[in-house]
């Protein structure tokens, strides 16, 4: 499946955006939530995620060695990308994030096939402040990976891409709230 903007785009707007008042995880309010595990879940969403954020990484030149970012949001949109990945016959291998490093075994926090010094790139759905996946790029830099970018669907333009340039990082996202007639609140 070949990247389609604008089906992802309908695919949000019917499946993944809701109106009302909710309370985000930041603790502020907000008028309309987004929950997009109901299109990384979603067969056609996965594809399409996964076409688009392959395109992205390999817009910005040699493929890292890998993507992969904070479990649990992260990870269907990781094996999405390696699924289609390998399709393409990419050598591009996924990891994840644990929240904490594991109590037993080998009590990692960074699981996976990556090695440290192996470049990667952090993924994600939702960036509203960035806290998520700035989590993910401190323990994977933690661990010795070199974090390249952070790719993710959606940025709801509430201070996500300065919280990344402060970590000298570049955010790159599908679209923004703008592209749903939404402005930041």
């Amino acid at each position: 499946m070949s990247y389609d903007r604008d089906a992802l785009l309908e695919l949000i707007r019917n499946e993944a955006l809701q109106r009302g008042e909710f309370t985000l995880a930041s603790g502020k309010k907000a008028s309309y939530y987004l929950d997009c595990r109901k299109i990384t879940l979603h067969p056609k969403g996965a594809n399409l995620i996964a076409a688009g954020m392959l395109d992205v990484i390999q817009s910005a030149g040699e493929l890292p060695h890998a993507v992969g970012g904070m479990a649990i949001g992260a990870d269907p949109i990781t094996a999405s990308i390696v699924t289609v990945a390998g399709q393409r016959d990419l050598p591009l291998k996924g990891f994840m994030v644990r929240k904490e490093p594991k109590g037993h075994g080998t009590g990692k926090q960074v699981e996976g096939p990556v090695e440290p010094g192996q470049r990667v790139v952090i993924v994600e759905d939702v960036i509203t402040s960035g806290g998520s996946a700035l989590k993910a790029v401190d323990a994977a830099r933690e661990f010795g990976l070199v974090v390249e970018r952070v790719v993710a669907i959606i940025d709801r333009l509430a201070g996500g891409e300065e919280a990344f340039r402060a970590k000298d990082l570049e955010l790159v996202t599908l679209t923004t709230i703008r592209d749903f007639g939404i402005e930041p609140e």
